[in-house]
């Protein structure tokens, strides 16, 4: 007779099962911890499929014996059976519970081992994907490439996957300490992602922590704003070892900030908004570099393009994604513009997901910002069908809400009250209040502005619209949405600066501007202080008019909205009433409160701008 252990593994695995009833039934089994034990000892780990299968097979056949039989002695006998199977049930699944990591591995392993050598980075990424149930930690991505590394010295490529885990995690263990250090250097409120190049925020202060060549060559493109996608083509000799190494040093870098910014979650300043800009960051870095190491070849393309699908999958899915807020602080400059190409792209290849519906509200918010309006549109269609095809309540209505906000802009008034009282219905049928405060601003918002369309100069008219404005400034302000209060406070002035309230106009435009500033949206920073300088031109004051338009202007310009040329073109106006040596005085004169804003960079650049606008017109 054949030894149990020269059995077929099912085999193997039914003599187990048999063996522990048996036990049981002879009254030798004084714990639940004893089946516990004989199957840690008789489990061989990977195989788990192979002895549920088995453990189900008995357990059916044994409760199909317990339903059947007639004699009470042997029905008796397999009741007792039925009960042992069923305690050797529960310790599989306490078994599995401690050996899930073990299993994971074991599988990863199986997986990266067995595939073809161009399949393996792709492979590699999909088992230690954060968007997993279990994903990896830190100590279980050790264990993977020690595991790995006994399969290494047959296959090169599976030593250097091994070498490249362990230098990116020794290299991400030396960041670890300084991973914020640089906020605290440079001692501003920004993320540190854009501004001036140079020795100074996260990208210079990494490059001094890390030893490797390629994480070290990436950090010095990022800190002195080079083309990553020039840094990428220029990688031709990059080795396996060296990309999983850098690919490691990236996600944990992210990963670490965005799990910082998020414990903030008290300091308006920081939390969710700086850790939405991690993630555009970084998935615009990974885009990039996607895109560079086309030309090298398609293994390490489609890799970094996964990474970047990886995390907007995780952005995705977390409790604040910014369903009405797209331009965040420290996203501006040359990061915004790329990342609405870099991220629209690849975008298309991916199949109707809510994930897809939930990423292209953002860059449809984005677009519109920039005054892209038919762009900004198609986004919100397609993200309102995939949004409903996957029953995403509010991120359809927050699709319905961005189509009602982009009609005005499109002034096609009728099809933006059309959106609005979709939005409204739909937000109080699904108890969405945050969907319902922004439609309830955007219908008043679109009425307003059709009527002043119609020269409709009915008092109750524009009651009825600022009531809905009112309404839902009361509605975000009970909710504490800071997003959603800052579009309706802007929303409410920019109604009454339509109607000639000017003063009122002010009052809420001023409060839109610093609500604005606490959410980080930009756009909406920008567009308060434009309308606030039109707001000072009709009270004739020059003084406060130089102030807001021209910082209202910078921030447009910075993140490439092309409403940036209205407020140079007020600001040309009273420049050529007041005269330029009476307009760059008043300038000069708030000199200190626009460079507490902006920067002396950015006041330099003011002076730049009108003359641009000057050139153009």
């Amino acid at each position: 007779m054949a030894q149990v252990s020269e059995l077929p593994l099912r085999d193997r695995y039914l003599a187990l099962i048999d063996e522990i009833v048996e036990t049981t039934l002879k009254g030798k089994i004084s714990s639940v911890d004893m089946v516990y034990q004989m199957l840690l000892k008789g489990i061989t780990s990977g195989t788990g499929e192979v002895f549920e299968l088995a453990l189900s097979d008995r357990l059916n056949a044994i409760q199909s014996q317990v339903d059947s039989e007639k004699d009470e002695l042997k029905k008796a006998k397999a009741t007792r059976s039925l009960r042992a199977i069923k305690t050797i049930q529960s310790q599989w699944q306490r078994w599995q519970e401690q050996n899930k990591t073990t299993e994971a591995i074991a599988s990863a392993v199986k997986e990266i081992t067995t595939a073809d050598a161009d399949e393996r980075l792709a492979i590699f990424l999909r088992v230690t994907d954060p968007n997993q149930k279990n994903p990896l930690n830190l100590a279980q991505l050790q264990e993977l490439s020690k595991s790995l590394q006994q399969f290494a010295q047959a296959d090169s490529d599976l030593q250097q996957f091994s070498e490249g885990i362990t230098r990116g995690l020794t290299s991400w263990q030396r960041l670890q300490d300084n991973l914020v250090s640089w906020m605290y250097e440079q001692n501003q409120g920004s993320l540190g992602f854009g501004g001036v190049p140079g020795e100074r925020g996260p990208w210079a202060s990494w490059d001094k922590q890390v030893n490797s060549e390629l994480p070290q060559r990436l950090f010095r493109t990022l800190a002195m704003e080079e083309s990553i996608i020039q840094f990428a083509e220029q990688q031709r000799g990059v080795t396996l070892r060296d990309w999983v190494e850098m690919a490691i040093v990236l996600q944990y870098l992210q990963r670490g900030l965005v799990n910082w910014f998020d414990q903030q979650a008290y300091d308006v300043k920081a939390g969710p908004k700086l850790s939405i800009s991690t993630f555009l960051t970084f998935a615009v870095i990974w885009s990039q570099l996607a895109s560079g190491f086309q030309s090298i070849g398609t293994v390490y393309s489609d890799a970094c393009s996964q990474i970047m699908f990886q995390i907007l999958r995780t952005l995705a899915q977390r409790p604040y994604f910014p369903f009405y807020g797209g331009i965040f602080a420290s996203f501006s400059g040359t990061y915004l513009r790329d990342a609405l190409d870099y991220l629209d792209e690849p975008l298309q290849q991916v199949e109707g997901t809510q994930e897809k519906a939930r990423i292209l509200t953002l860059l449809g918010y984005s677009q519109r910002a920039l005054g892209q309006y038919q762009r900004a549109l198609d986004f919100h269609q397609e993200a309102l069908e995939i949004a409903r095809s996957a029953s995403d309540r509010p991120c359809e209505i927050a699709n319905l809400n961005h189509l009602s906000r982009t009609y005005v802009q499109e002034q096609d008034y009728a099809e933006a009250i059309n959106y609005s009282q979709r939005a409204l219905i739909l937000s109080r049928q699904a108890g969405d209040r945050t969907g319902e405060a922004n439609a309830l601003v955007n219908l008043g918002y679109s009425e307003v502005m059709q009527a002043q369309e119609l020269e409709n100069l009915e008092p109750e008219t524009y009651e009825a619209a600022i009531n809905y404005l009112e309404q839902g400034l009361k509605l975000s302000e009970k909710l504490g949405d800071i997003q959603s209060k800052a579009l309706c406070v802007s929303s409410l002035g920019i109604a009454y600066l339509v109607i000639g309230q000017h003063q009122t106009a002010i009052k809420y435009l001023e409060d839109g501007f610093k609500t604005a500033q606490v959410s980080g949206d930009l756009y909406l920073q920008g567009r308060n202080l434009a309308c606030l300088a039109e707001a000072y031109y009709h009270l004739q004051n020059a003084e406060k008019t130089v102030y807001t338009g021209c910082l209202g202007m910078y921030l447009l310009e910075q993140i490439a909205s092309l409403e940036w040329r209205q407020s140079a073109g007020l600001l040309t106006i009273l420049q050529g009433q007041i005269g330029a040596e009476d307009f760059y005085n008043l300038l000069q004169q708030h000199r200190p409160k626009i460079i507490s804003v902006i920067g002396v960079d950015g006041y330099d650049h003011i002076p730049k701008l009108l003359q641009e606008y000057k050139q153009d017109i």
